[in-house]
């Protein structure tokens, strides 16, 4: 017996370290010297000064991994197969993705072809920078093997990551789970965001003004991060990364800026394959071809134990299979072997003229995501950026495609001068709240439908927050005052008309059980359509809203309407012993021990999106606005940005002074500077230093 319980704890050890005794980091990248210095302003946030672009990413990483360790080693994990090693079930999904899409081969093969030397120097410092912060920290990593980091894994992330932002993850779940995959597009949870400019014809003072709101998860490998960079070979840029990335995402330069929205067009195609009776190869124009087949093996931890867990991977001409219930089913999309969005944000970040942004974005390269852009000279623009596979005509792209004939598959894509883009319109004012490109300034200066092909898959969605800022700018003052731009920002309104209209009209319908929910279902008759905590039934609408923001968000049938007045009323009952408790008691920012009332809710200008907390018996805020940026141009040129962050620059240093320091700025809808240049920042510093 005593051998018996020996021999099974060396097995236990040895699962138990499995992973990270057969895990080896590939060959490093060539050891190189960087020169910089971090500047920590009296936020936090930190300003990259390096002599070479390759020496700000390299300092950039480092203060991310600061502030941010293990959320970038989750991210450095999901690009070698080992996410599941760290985060069990859940990582599994993305290391069979990485798998499937097999975005590691792609970086590799397009490492050398696709990316210019600037660019690979750009990447391998910042994996420079994440192996100097763990090299300095060994007891925070969780996996050994993990670094060094190389570039090929930071380019190996953008290809895995990006089809999600235009909703592959949809599409592959339902066929995971035995289902067609749905037929309207877009990403799997709420994505969403905000975006203004005005060109100085239509500000009140001659100032452009750019907002940048884009609306992302708090915490996370998707959460944003706010960096300033400067390099003496011209690299100057403020705004916010993700986890992963070498350069800011978005934000702006000394003469340009630009933001992103999320947007929904359909970039991905479903093919049923015909395949042989013994399921080693499928029909294609009139040939039977073998089905590639791989066997992997998923690290997944389980408790204390990694174990292995195989999976096979199927591959055909159109692009990875997916094998289920219904039959074999083979995706293709947007992008697909692509790694050169890594070189456009780059140099998007050091264009110089609405001239040459346009020609960076014509290498179309970042397969979907709208851009709103406004510069110093006054252009304003909005494009609603996707990379559009040319597609025959005669087949239904929203529907299961045959799979059987290459007439079906397409091999190009549209050209980026195609694109639907508002530019310069005479109204002087862009928005976009990811809705239709055919609402995205004044109705005289719109873009008409009929002008694009259905085959484009162009979204015909329409926000809440779209119909309201439509009404707003169209109440608005003919020239538009910062004062007057942020009130629109910050709405907190819902139309009456649309999705939130046709749940409030079915709650109407409901017939729900009970004193309290026939109180509550009184209750919402009342409310002003207003989640600004001044109305008694923002409580209550906050609480029915947020039980349906998903399924109106991904196009869903409606839960039961009667269901959720029953239990949400219940729920405040619970907590609050009233059905109307004022909305700032119930909806909070909860951060380490600061909780503080906000306002807003899911699909309202001021977007937030908040999950039950039934231990303490709140609704505490965990997505929507994020890190917001306020961009201004004097009619000189003269440039002056203000940002916001929902926590603060520490995004995951619980002992920071800035782990929780913008709360009450950002629920209060404040602002704080931002110091661009060096002589700005001077009597603003915290500390300096080289790491």
């Amino acid at each position: 017996m005593g051998l018996l319980v020996a021999l099974l704890a060396v097995v236990l050890v040895g699962l138990a370290s499995w992973d990270n005794l057969s895990s080896r980091a590939p060959e490093a990248d060539p050891q190189v010297t960087h020169d910089v210095r971090i500047v920590r302003d009296s936020y936090g946030v930190p300003h990259i000064f390096g002599k070479t672009d390759a020496d700000v990413a390299y300092g950039l990483a480092y203060a991310h991994a600061e502030d941010d360790f293990p959320t970038l080693e989750e991210v450095v994990a999901a690009t070698r197969g080992r996410a599941a090693a760290i985060s069990g079930k859940d990582g599994a999904t993305l290391d069979f993705a990485l798998a499937l899409l097999d975005a590691r081969r792609d970086a590799d093969r397009g490492y050398e072809t696709q990316l210019s030397p600037a660019t690979r120097a750009l990447v391998e410092a910042y994996a420079a920078g994440l192996n100097r912060y763990a090299e300095k920290h060994p007891g925070e990593m969780r996996l050994r093997g993990l670094f060094p980091v190389t570039g090929r894994d930071v380019v190996t992330g953008f290809a895995l990551r990006s089809p999600f932002f235009f909703g592959l993850d949809r599409t592959l779940g339902a066929l995971v789970e035995n289902k067609l995959p749905p037929r309207d597009s877009g990403p799997a949870e709420e994505k969403g965001s905000n975006a203004f400019a005005l060109a100085p014809r239509k500000s009140s003072d001659g100032v452009t003004r750019l907002i940048s709101n884009s609306h992302q998860p708090w915490t996370g490998g998707v959460a944003w991060w706010e960096v300033v960079v400067h390099s003496q070979d011209g690299w100057d840029f403020a705004g916010a990364t993700f986890p992963g990335a070498p350069f800011p995402l978005l934000g702006h330069n000394k003469v340009l800026g630009w933001t992103n929205t999320v947007n929904r067009p359909d970039l991905v195609d479903t093919y049923k394959l015909a395949m042989s009776e013994d399921g080693k190869s499928y029909r294609y124009d009139g040939a039977w071809l073998p089905l590639e087949t791989k066997r992997v093996w998923l690290r997944v931890k389980f408790g204390p134990l990694t174990l292995p867990v195989p999976r096979t991977i199927y591959r055909s001409r159109h692009g990875p299979v997916i094998k289920n219930d219904l039959g074999y089913f083979a995706l293709r999309y947007t992008g697909f072997g692509d790694v050169r969005q890594v070189e456009q944000y780059y140099r998007l970040n050091k264009a110089r003229d609405f001239a040459e942004w346009r020609q960076i974005m014509a290498m179309q390269a970042v397969p979907a995501t709208n851009f709103v852009y406004a510069d110093a000279a006054g252009h304003v623009a909005r494009f609603y950026n996707a990379r559009f596979p040319a597609r025959a005509k005669g087949f239904d792209w929203k529907g299961v495609l045959p799979g059987d004939t290459s007439k079906a598959v397409w091999t190009s894509y549209v050209p980026f001068a195609a694109y639907p883009a508002v530019i310069d319109p005479p109204s002087g004012w862009v928005a976009d709240s990811n809705n239709t490109p055919f609402h995205t300034t004044a109705p005289a200066d719109d873009l008409k439908r009929e002008a694009f092909a259905d085959e484009l898959g162009i979204e015909t969605n329409m926000t809440n927050r779209a119909r309201r800022w439509i009404t707003l700018f169209a109440a608005a003052p003919a020239r538009v005052s910062r004062e007057d731009l942020l009130r629109i920002k910050f709405d907190k309104a819902y139309a009456r008309e649309g999705t939130i209209g046709d749940w409030f009209a079915a709650i109407e319908a409901s017939s729900p059980t009970g004193s309290d929910a026939a109180a509550a279902r009184v209750l919402l008759r009342e409310w002003d359509w207003v989640q600004d905590g001044r109305g008694k039934a923002d409580a209550m609408a906050a609480m029915v809203i947020g039980a349906a923001a998903r399924s109106i968000y991904r196009g869903d049938p409606l839960p039961d309407a009667a269901t959720v007045v029953e239990s949400e009323s219940a729920w405040l009952m619970k907590h609050f012993g009233r059905l109307d408790p004022p909305l700032g008691d119930v909806q909070r920012i909860v951060r380490g021990k600061l909780s503080v009332p906000v306002y807003g809710g899911p699909d309202t200008l001021r977007a937030l999106y908040s999950t039950k907390d039934d231990a303490k018996g709140v609704r505490y805020a965990m997505n929507g606005d994020s890190w917001i940026q306020l961009v201004e141009w004097a009619p000189d040129g003269t440039l002056a940005s203000r940002s916001i962050h929902q926590f603060g620059a520490a995004t995951l240093r619980t002992d920071s002074r800035h782990y929780a320091d913008q709360v009450r700025l950002f629920a209060n809808e404040q602002w704080k500077p931002l110091w661009f240049d060096e002589k700005a920042l001077a009597g603003h510093i915290e500390r300096s230093y080289r790491p």
